[in-house]
């Protein structure tokens, strides 16, 4: 059974921050070449350079990495997002849709428009850029024998405990977390006949770099996290971008449809701290 994904063509959408940027630098270090999407450039140079091609102050080891900047809730963003990734590397094997946002609102306020937002965002961004990318992978498939069993790609969501688990604040959050899990689902089932898989990764904190910054405005917050951890700590972004790496592989070849959940167990615990009856 092989983990690897050397060699592979990977979409990381989300990849200037967070847990998207570790997820592109840990396939990139695997072998894989990738192509970093984000609608926010800037960060993105920042963190990779620019394109080989574009220019000559990029990093010349990166020769496997590519920046796309876009907004990815258009169509036309879309389209050209998996054109430049076919013309730097041939094909697409993985698509990771990393890209999301988490927003506070008030779940009482009839003019607050945070549900709508998120669901465009975290859900029909994924889903249509999905759909796109299966499209792509059909299409690269027809160069296989007829009688070929060959996998044609692969596609892993980013979700949330928040999907199962929620707090009044992150209402909308949590319904497009939930909405992305059972979008995972159905792709999959939609997609099995054209050997695509489709699975997610629900996950709880993670130490990203917008996690350090709450936690700097709010240092009771880590003590709350870990004491309803029970593993009693909080995930490195390396750990999650292991998980997405071992779905991306052969090694989860008879993998579909399924939301891993990485959370150190948080899920297991009851927040009210008593046995309820």
């Amino acid at each position: 059974m092989s983990f690897s994904i050397n060699g592979k063509t990977a979409i990381v959408t989300g990849a200037a921050n967070g847990v998207g940027l570790s997820i592109a630098r840990h396939f990139a270090e695997q072998g894989a070449n990738v192509v970093c999407a984000d609608i926010d450039e800037a960060k993105l140079i920042e963190e990779f350079g620019r394109n080989p091609e574009n220019s000559d102050d990029s990093n010349g080891d990166d020769s496997n990495i590519r920046i796309y900047a876009g907004d990815l809730r258009t169509k036309l963003t879309i389209t050209n997002l998996i054109a430049a990734a076919v013309d730097a590397f041939d094909q697409v094997d993985i698509l990771v849709n990393a890209s999301r946002q988490v927003i506070a609102s008030d779940p009482l306020d009839m003019k607050d428009k945070t549900v709508e937002l998120l669901l465009d965002q975290n859900l029909m961004t994924a889903l249509r850029l999905s759909q796109a990318v299966a499209k792509r992978f059909i299409a690269q498939g027809d160069s296989l024998p007829e009688d070929s069993d060959e996998q044609l790609g692969t596609i892993i969501n980013l979700s949330s405990i928040a999907s199962t688990r929620t707090q009044p604040g992150l209402m909308a959050f949590s319904i497009a977390a939930a909405a992305l899990e059972q979008a995972t689902r159905a792709l999959a089932v939609a997609l099995a006949p054209n050997r695509i898989r489709v699975n997610a990764v629900s996950f709880g904190s993670v130490m990203s770099a917008s996690l350090r910054d709450t936690l700097r405005e709010d240092p009771d917050l880590r003590g709350m996290i870990v004491d309803g951890t029970p593993l009693g700590r909080i995930a490195g972004a390396s750990e999650l971008a292991e998980t997405v790496r071992f779905l991306a592989s052969d090694g989860a070849g008879f993998m579909t449809g399924q939301v891993l959940t990485v959370d150190g167990g948080r899920c297991l615990v009851d927040v009210v701290g008593a046995p309820v009856h």
